[in-house]
This record gives C-alpha cells, structure tokens and sequence, in this order.
C-alpha cells in the first residue's frame, strides 16, 4: 500500500549533516543488499554519485539498472522522465522508486500528447514523416514514436538516429528539444533552409507554409539549464584565456554549438576530459554544473571551468533526505508505473534505437 509522503518527516531529515545521512543510508543499503540498486545520473551533486551503484546517463542507467544482480527495488536519482525509463527498461520483477516524485524535466514537459498529435495530424500529406524523440522526454511521448514508426535517441547517437530516419521516410519531425535537433540536423547536412519550427504556442505551428518543403521539423523546447549559454560567454573565454578549450552539450543554442571546440552527451564530455586533455590543460565546459564540478574534482590536475553557472532545479530536488526517507518507506514508497501499452511502444521506438547502436 502506498503512502503519501511526510513533507515535514522529510525536511526534517534534510536539516542532519551530510555525514549522518549517508551513515543511515549505507546502513540501510547493507541491510538490503542487492536488492536495492540505486542509480545517480550525472548532473547530480557528489555527495549523491559516491553513494550510487552506478551514475551515468539517463539511458545508459536504465540499461544497467536491467542488467543488474538482483536489484528488486530501483531508486533513480534524477528527474522524472528518467524513472520512468528505468520502468520501461526493467524486469518484471522490479520496482522504480523516484525520491521525489515532483522533480520532473521542465523540456519534457514542455511537448504534451495532445499538442504533438495535433502537430503530427497538421504535418501529413507532404511525404513520409518519421517522429523522433530525444530520450529526454514523457513516456507518452517516447510511446507515441513507437506507434507511429518512429524511434528514440540519445545526444550521443542523434546523428545515426537522423540517418535511419531519412532512410524510412522524407523528413523529420524531432521532439522536444530544438536545439538538439538543429544542432544535429546541420551536423549531418541538412540546410539551415530545409529546417523549420513547430511552435505549440502559435496559431498552426507558426510556419505554416513551411512544414510541406521542410525535411526536419523541430519541436519548440529547449532544456533551461543549456539555453543559458551564450555566445557573449564564448567570447569571454575566447579573450581572457586564448589558450583554452570549450566543449559545449549538443542541448547549447546552435550560435554557441558553432563556436566551440568540441560538441557531445555528457558522456563524451566525460571522455574528452579523460582522454584529450592532460595535466595543466585548461577546459570550459558547457552543461548542468554539478557535472563540471565532479570531473573538476575527479580531475584536479586539469584546470576545468563553467561555461556558466547553469543549475538544473529540479536534478537538485533530489537531497539526500530524500533519498533516505525513500529507502526508510521503501515498502510504502510511491511506484514509478507506466501503463502497459504506454510501456509496450516506448519498447518498440526504444528497440528501433538499439538496433541502431
């Protein structure tokens, strides 16, 4: 049976040090043992990584989550749309626990069911369109790709995703983050011409006259935490130290994208840091700062920097209080449920993308 959760029983919690936190945690984590698999996505805070059996991407976490030993209860630290990824991806026999149920992904949200397929209804007739929607994003979404011959991608694979979907069909309807999508669309050749914008807020999309000849069509989202970079930061960098390096997440707006010395996931930020640069080097990054933190800390050799300082809100909901009032409840603790046919063409739209990988 579930409980509703006791906000006062939970600040409560969040007033303890660090310290005695994690000491209740790794407790209850060495009463369970594998049973409980807890994931930690890569924008979140240190504190929170060291304690996860695994941190990574949002994708690459729910791969592992399915893989794991055990695992009956999944405890996602990251926003919403990612715990109910971990439920697409799971065993039967395992649960997802999100620490904070209210900590979702405001560019997720930002493409509903209704609006898409009122978008998707307006868009035919001008040739095949394939949708494609980026892993960050509602179930129902990833769902609604799924059953309409579409697929998923990953920041890391978008550009292969493009491929395969202009070997289906004319064009490309990409969702829910603009920028992701013109980055990669220019990225494998399109012409800034041939990409158009469908705007949820506007009468028709707003490019009405557009969406026939166009051959990608992108959503109007963006992610909070990347729209704040800008080309007045490039410049910054650019002047006061010239012999630096920028890496910029493909999720930045496509001006700072063209300005910076290497653009890629979180993932190849992380590699790029490890295998490209080398003691005494000095890197600007462009994404979530807790990310930029954790490989300066992991790194104190180099000299990493913020772009900006750019936080994601809601990554930051999830606190250790959280995390130990979840495990403390576990028995009563909200599920993370995604409805079986939701869950059955999420599978399919993510089952075209591994075939791809």
């Amino acid at each position: 049976m579930t409980t509703a959760i006791d906000i006062n029983k939970v600040r409560e919690l969040e007033s303890l040090p660090d310290a005695e936190l994690e000491k209740r945690i790794r407790a209850i984590r060495a009463e369970y043992g594998k049973d409980i698999c807890l994931l930690a996505h890569l924008y979140q805070r240190k504190r929170i990584t060291q304690l996860a059996d695994f941190s990574g991407d949002s994708f690459g976490l729910s791969k592992k989550a399915s893989e794991f030993e055990g695992g009956r209860y999944i405890v996602f630290c990251g926003v919403r749309f990612m715990a109910e990824s971990a439920a697409i991806l799971g065993r039967a026999d395992q649960e997802v626990i999100h620490p904070d149920p209210e900590a979702g992904c405001p560019m997720a949200d930002m493409a509903s069911l209704v609006e898409v397929e009122k978008a998707w209804n307006a868009i035919q007739g001008s040739g095949t369109v394939i949708p494609v929607t980026y892993m960050n994003s509602t179930a129902d979404i990833k769902a609604f790709c799924g059953k309409n011959g579409g697929t998923i991608c990953t920041s890391s694979n978008a550009a292969q995703t493009f491929k395969w979907a202009f070997e289906q069909g004319q064009k490309i309807f990409f969702l829910p983050d603009e920028h992701l999508g013109r980055n990669t669309a220019l990225r494998f050749g399109v012409k800034e011409s041939d990409i158009c914008v469908w705007d949820p807020e506007k009468p028709d999309g707003g490019q009405p006259d557009a969406y026939g000849s166009a051959k990608v069509i992108l959503w109007r989202g963006y992610c909070p935490v990347h729209q704040k970079f800008t080309v007045r930061d490039v410049e910054h960098v650019r002047r006061f130290y010239p012999h630096s390096r920028i890496i910029v997440h493909p999720e930045v707006p496509k001006e700072v994208a063209e300005l910076a010395d290497a653009v890629g996931s979180t993932g190849f930020i992380q590699d790029y840091v490890r295998n490209q640069t080398r003691s005494g080097d000095e890197i600007f990054i462009g994404t979530e700062i807790n990310l930029v933190q954790n490989l300066a800390a992991d790194y104190p050799d180099r000299k990493i920097h913020k772009l900006h300082r750019s936080l994601c809100l809601t990554m930051y909901q999830i606190t250790l209080g959280r995390i130990l009032y979840a495990l403390e409840n576990i028995d009563t603790f909200e599920r993370v449920i995604v409805p079986d046919d939701v869950k059955r063409y999420s599978r399919v739209a993510l089952d075209r993308m591994l075939k791809l990988i």
